[in-house]
């Protein structure tokens, strides 16, 4: 069992990480699968009642990897952690089936309640990137993508892609297949985040009602119509004010 779960680790991370030559490369050097190997053992005497040497085995991991995984943490099949360096996972949180979790990433706790979940759920196929802070008893559901640096501190639905501080929804996307495929640290195709498309929006709107502006004063002056003059301000740029909000 415990060389049959090894095998199908390696494999997971040879499809998933392109630098990842062969097996014996990943076995040897791939600190997050050291982790992952030391947290079956740690968890295992974690359920068994062993529960300071649960924490002796997590501790030396930690310190061999740089990965912190509490013991009593329930981690799926083919959880890959990229590079790793930083990682922490509480004692509460649940890690679905094929999830991705990349360096800096912190999965903890908002509350001192002893004995209660205070830790994030991850549903199966989860991608979460580099530095981001999902902090909280909530769920994160199947195949969603949480972007670098993000601090999710609510639910995000599945197939959703979060971003920023505080996150806030790009999209929810369908459960399809391309919905399902992989995306390195989070980041997927023609992401757009909904703050931008709204600045972009208010920009052109503005750009708009300039040349409206413009053609009723000249229609104005045309007709012989006199209006009030004001001093003219700097020309909306929309071009430059859309470049700046990408």
């Amino acid at each position: 069992m415990f060389f049959s779960r090894l095998r199908e680790d390696i494999r997971n991370i040879i499809e998933r990480d392109p630098a990842a030559r062969n097996g014996v490369e990943v076995l040897t050097c791939y600190p997050g699968l050291h982790a992952i190997v030391a947290h079956s053992w740690a968890h295992a005497c974690w359920r068994a009642g062993f529960k300071w040497l649960g924490r002796f085995i997590s501790y030396l991991a930690r310190i061999v990897t740089g990965i912190e995984i509490h013991p009593g943490a329930v981690v799926g099949r083919r959880v890959f952690i990229d590079h790793g360096f930083g990682v922490v996972i509480g004692e509460t949180a649940v890690i679905g089936d094929d999830c991705t979790i990349y360096q800096g990433v912190t999965l903890g706790g908002t509350t001192l309640v002893a004995g209660t979940k205070r830790h994030p759920t991850l549903e199966r196929g989860v991608i979460v990137g580099a530095g981001a802070q999902v902090l909280g008893a909530f769920t994160v559901g199947e195949y969603a993508k949480i972007g670098s640096n993000a601090v999710v501190v609510k639910p995000v639905p599945a197939g959703a892609t979060a971003v920023g501080n505080p996150a806030h929804l790009i999209r929810k996307e369908d459960q399809s297949r391309s919905a399902r495929m992989f995306a390195a640290y989070g980041v997927t195709p023609n992401g757009d985040d909904p703050l931008s498309k709204a600045l972009r929006g208010l920009i052109d709107h503005a750009a708009r009602q300039d040349e409206q502006i413009e053609r009723l004063s000249a229609a104005m002056k045309a007709a012989g119509l006199c209006c009030p003059s004001i001093p003219e301000g700097d020309k909306l740029d929309s071009e430059q004010m859309n470049r700046l909000v990408d």
